[in-house]
């Protein structure tokens, strides 16, 4: 006949006193209260493991952090794993190693990893561009969340702030990082689907709008006021290349010596500083090599076409266009971007074939992109 285990009371453990041995006090049901010779308490729970059958020691936590009630409580949970055939160990350090793993892959870590393998297929500017967002307004709030915890109403109220703002495609940009972020995460096995597939539905649309741009008629009255301006000889040289070369701001600005050919009369924009990446060649017009004339007395010396006014090793900066355009009087009317659209705009009405147009903006899929671009009026 089995020995019956009278339950232990909260007064025997509290009264317990260490011996010169270790000793147990029994609970019943594999529960004991183990008392060290330094006069700890220990809670143990014995129990045969259910794939091997060998008995095994689960600690519970000491006494009294652990109360008795709260070690019956987990010796119930254990029993219950026990009668499914899981082993209480092997489940406490999974669930350890989940935890671990959680903290391992917070929202804002594996953004990171995320954004570290899209910086390398996108140019710097656009890479610092989606990273500052991310920092400025997703980490501070949700930034230390696990992954698999983050939820639709957790992004939605974290952005509310820019939606108070009206800045919606801020909105819209965040939504789509986060999304690919993760889509990545899925991918990589470290969630399993991804919740923020619609949260872009949960806010309104931006208003599309164009890059202010000028009409071929109102080219004279750009290129006057360009030539009477008060700006830097730098940023009037810039303004005049992109124009000319129908590049977009950032290409212009960071143009580099060692991409001029001159031999083959080719500036040759590499794959890592384009849009696209992909390498954009642009043949050298008379024009374009007499201003590379001008700019070579300014910068010959430098590794930059257009140097930085503060730090000559570095280019100017890529807004330096658009804050002369708006002190020349163009604010709202014309962009360094939309210097582009009144280059392919002007061109197609002058005739000119609208592929090699195409080709001279970058653009891959031209069917789709030379809408935004040519604006002419064919009415």
């Amino acid at each position: 006949m089995a020995r019956t285990v009278v339950p232990l009371t909260n007064t025997q453990v509290n009264q317990a006193k260490p011996k010169p041995k270790e000793y147990s006090l029994s609970d019943g049901r594999g529960l004991a209260l183990r008392i060290k010779p330094n006069g700890s308490k220990l809670w143990i729970f014995n129990y045969t493991r259910p794939h091997t059958s060998k008995r095994a020691n689960l600690s519970f936590g000491i006494y009294p952090e652990t109360s008795l009630a709260e070690a019956r409580k987990e010796r119930s949970r254990a029993r219950e794993q026990l009668a499914q055939g899981i082993d209480p160990k092997a489940g406490r350090d999974h669930t350890k190693a989940e935890k671990v793993r959680q903290q391992a892959t917070t929202l804002e870590i594996v953004s990171r990893q995320w954004w570290d393998l899209k910086r390398r297929k996108i140019t710097p500017d656009y890479a610092d561009d989606i990273i500052n967002s991310l920092e400025k307004h997703v980490f501070p709030k949700l930034g230390g969340f696990p992954l698999a915890n983050i939820t639709a109403p957790d992004v939605i109220s974290a952005l509310q702030p820019l939606v108070k703002a009206g800045k919606l495609e801020m909105i819209k940009r965040l939504c789509s990082r986060l999304n690919q972020i993760m889509t990545y995460a899925n991918n990589s096995g470290m969630v399993v689907g991804n919740p923020l597939a619609g949260i872009r539905h949960a806010f309104e649309s931006p208003t599309v709008t164009n890059n202010p741009t000028l009409k071929p008629e109102e080219l004279s009255e750009l290129m006057y006021a360009l030539k009477h301006a008060n700006i830097r000889r730098t940023t009037y040289l810039l303004i005049l290349w992109q124009l000319h070369t129908m590049t977009r701001p950032g290409e212009a600005a960071g143009a580099r010596w060692d991409e001029i050919d001159s031999d083959k009369e080719l500036w040759v924009i590499p794959e890592n500083r384009t849009k696209k990446r992909r390498i954009h060649i642009i043949p050298l017009t008379p024009q374009t090599s007499r201003l590379l004339e001008h700019i070579r007395m300014i910068s010959g010396k430098g590794e930059y076409l257009f140097p930085g006014d503060v730090n000559p090793r570095q280019p100017v900066n890529n807004s330096s266009a658009n804050v002369a355009l708006k002190r020349m009087g163009f604010h709202r009317r014309l962009t360094a971007h939309g210097m582009r659209s009144l280059a392919s705009t002007t061109l197609n009405e002058q005739g000119f074939d609208s592929e090699l147009i195409e080709v001279s903006l970058a653009h891959i899929d031209k069917n789709t992109t030379r809408a935004a671009y040519n604006r002419a009026d064919y009415c």
